[in-house]
């Protein structure tokens, strides 16, 4: 997201924003915004969920399969593009108490905000639903300090690299990618290294080494337990040894020029993909399936996936139902379906969002999975791994969500030529504005 730095410009994105959110609260409370979530009708139990992204739950078939085997229920789900918009709209029907779905999408950099604040509107799934499949630490985020589970885990985000196959060749550099992981074994540093030998050496010298310095820098710091607070809910940003690393080694990649200034998911990446704009992004599991449909069919087999210098969690979400739900009970029972092992499983083999539920992760479907999108590369072997370097703890807090956007929107601006030490300053200014 490129920072503004104008106040006339400012205004205008804040009013688009709002008209963003207010777009889609609109569009979510199906004309009558004094109810919560669906009911019965016409001797159905009618469950709304509001979703974003892409979860899978839809998109895999699971929705419709879970209608069949329970045709006494009609679920209606709304999938918003865009997890900030949707956020915004979200905390805006909770505080109103109105608007909401019957079952809730939480991104993990809002679940400690929920937790803190929300945790009266959300349904407690403690003695409902076998919670034990589930890796502990992804529970742990959704859970209060009294007990209370507020979700279900879905997705993980362990870390790998997606690179370009030819544009390696191009740059004298291994293709194999057993070969290219050595290359930065261990180290992000080596990452940015061969980023530069890239470079200098990548014929026509017109594609970028990454898509986006923030990238570099979220997948760095999700590899701590802390990251922007400790597990006293402190604001630790400015003297994490491991925020300061990773913003010192993004902003080197961002003024060595290995950058294609096209942060993920912002306008301009998927074209970026499309015309095979930039060599490599650190792809989390649940990215492969956006980047196989925007890169397109022409570029099948030019992809392919390698173990990152070191493992990381990032992203992932939960599915909670809402207490003032008139179907509280009957939406319980469809999300604990959802998030169970054989329904994750499902998943992952379908779009690659790799199971937060230890019993899945250990199915031979997910583990021996392959991809022929990128170049069969053993996704299930890949990720798996990669799960099992993720911090056994993993502290959120508040405003992870909000820092993280604005981490990415000062790194933008050093890709646009301010000086890293005034946009480090004017990130803290914005950190601290955000945070109250």
């Amino acid at each position: 997201m490129t920072p503004v730095n104008r106040s006339l410009r400012t205004k205008a994105v804040a009013l688009v924003a709002a008209v963003g959110a207010m777009s889609l609260l609109a569009g979510c409370g199906g004309g009558d915004e004094s109810v919560t979530g669906g009911g019965k009708k016409d001797g159905k139990v009618v469950i709304t969920m509001g979703m974003y992204g892409v979860m899978g739950f839809k998109e895999t078939g699971l929705i419709e399969q879970y209608e069949k085997e329970n045709p006494n229920v009609d679920i209606q789900a709304e999938v918003a593009g865009d997890e900030q918009t949707y956020y915004t709209a979200l905390q805006t029907k909770l505080a109103a108490g109105k608007g909401l779905k019957d079952i809730q999408g939480i991104e993990i950099g809002r679940a400690k905000e929920i937790v803190d604040t929300q945790a009266d509107k959300f349904a407690d799934f403690k003695g409902m639903a076998d919670t034990d499949h589930f890796l502990p630490w992804k529970q742990a985020q959704i859970t209060t300090k009294d007990g209370k589970v507020l979700g279900l885990g879905t997705d993980i985000g362990p870390m790998a690299v997606c690179y370009r196959k030819d544009h390696f060749e191009a740059a004298g550099l291994p293709t194999d990618r057993e070969e290219v992981a050595k290359l930065w074994e261990g180290d992000w540093g080596k990452f940015v290294e061969v980023g530069k030998t890239f470079k200098k050496n990548h014929k026509g010298g017109k594609v970028a080494y990454i898509d986006a310095s923030s990238g570099l820098f979220n997948a760095m710091i999700y590899g701590h337990s802390e990251q922007f607070y400790n597990a006293q809910g402190e604001l630790i940003y400015e003297d994490n040894p491991a925020v300061e690393e990773a913003w010192n080694l993004a902003t080197e990649a961002a003024e060595s020029g290995l950058s294609a200034k096209l942060p993920q998911f912002q306008p301009g990446w998927d074209p970026g993909l499309s015309n095979g704009t930039f060599a490599t992004t650190v792809c989390p599991a649940w990215m492969l399936g956006h980047i196989g449909e925007k890169a397109g069919d022409k570029h099948k087999g030019k992809w392919d996936v390698t173990k990152a210098p070191k493992g990381a969690n990032w992203g992932g979400s939960f599915l909670g139902v809402v207490e003032a739900s008139p179907v509280k009970e009957e939406a319980k029972k469809l999300v604990a379906w959802l998030t169970a092992p054989e329904q994750q499983a499902h998943i992952f083999k379908q779009q690659g969002s790799v199971p937060s539920s230890q019993v899945a992760l250990e199915d031979p479907a997910v583990k021996d999975r392959t991809s022929e999108y990128f170049s069969g590369a053993p996704i299930g072997r890949i990720f798996g791994e990669a799960a099992q370097e993720i911090p056994d703890e993993q502290v959120l807090g508040r405003k992870d969500g909000s820092i993280k956007d604005i981490f990415s929107q000062g790194l933008a601006l050093v890709e646009g030529g301010t000086p890293r030490d005034e946009a480090w300053q004017t990130t803290s200014e914005r950190i601290e504005k955000a945070v109250g």
